[in-house]
């Protein structure tokens, strides 16, 4: 019986990053991501450098039945898992009254709907002779009222929840589960020029993506519960527990905007929603 590793948002950077962190432990992957054309080459690439099986299913996972296509499609491959990385994510930054319902419904529909689906059906589908290992990647901002980035900001203090509930829940069970909770990632044009944007504490903030996808592994190989890459994040994450939540939203309100005017010229009807969605599979 086959058994892999399964990555959502795998064409993303963090995506890439995970894949090539479990290619390189010689773990079987079955990646998917909404487009066919991003998951082949890596497919490739990963199965002529690392000698491991890879297999891959094009799905939008904000769709109900695409999701239900995505299983049955694992259910006729007899395939068993012995890890789920849940990366896929988005989110559409700037003002929430400028998000259209479609953005907003995208945002809830990936980040929760479709990843608390993902974890319940691999349950059913794990490797019963090896630890089931579950990341779920949520976010520094879960820590945090964001706005600017309200929805995303729920959705993400929604997974960290849950997941540490999770953890708690299924310990005995041969299941762990861990919550990835990073800061920026440059992994892409859009994400770097947002980081650059919010100066010395973006780019201070900033983790690299393949060390944090090494540093989770490691992390959910020893069944640990919550990692927040960069002894910076973890320290601003312990000094954010001691100020008032309105304060910290009134302060990330104003570097939010400072940052956005930089790039787009205007807080306010400048977001470009193309840019700001390819940080889906970056989490940053």
């Amino acid at each position: 019986m086959s058994s892999y590793v399964l990555i959502t948002g795998a064409g993303g950077g963090l995506g890439r990053a995970f894949a090539a962190e479990c290619a390189s432990r010689g773990w079987d992957l079955f990646l998917t991501d909404v487009s066919c054309d991003v998951l082949e080459p890596l497919a490739q690439g990963i199965e002529r450098l690392c000698g491991v099986r890879v297999q891959t299913y094009a799905a939008d996972l904000t769709d109900p039945d695409a999701r239900e296509q995505l299983w049955q499609h694992i259910e006729r491959q007899g395939m068993r898992f012995h890890a789920l990385l849940n990366v896929a994510g988005i989110d559409y930054q700037g003002p929430f009254d400028e998000r259209r319902v479609d953005e907003v419904q995208r945002i809830l529909r990936l980040n929760i709907e479709a990843t608390v689906e993902m974890t319940q059906r691999v349950l059913h589908h794990r490797d019963p002779a090896r630890t089931l290992r579950i990341v779920n990647v949520c976010s520094l901002a879960a820590f945090y009222p964001m706005p600017m980035k309200a929805v995303y900001a729920a959705s993400k203090r929604f997974l960290l929840d849950w997941s540490l509930a999770l953890s708690q829940e299924l310990r005995g069970s041969g299941v762990t589960v861990t919550a990835l909770c990073p800061a920026g990632m440059p992994s892409n044009p859009a994400v770097i020029r947002l980081i650059d944007a919010q100066g010395f504490m973006g780019r201070a903030t900033t983790v690299n993506v393949n060390d944090v996808a090494a540093g989770t592994i490691r992390h959910a190989l020893a069944g640990r519960s919550l990692y927040i890459p960069g002894v910076l994040n973890r320290i601003l994450r312990l000094a954010g527990e001691a100020v008032p939540p309105q304060i910290v939203a009134a302060l990330i309100d104003r570097r939010w905007r400072q940052s956005h005017e930089k790039v787009y010229g205007s807080s306010r009807g400048k977001v470009d929603t193309t840019a700001t969605a390819t940080i889906a599979a970056q989490q940053a």
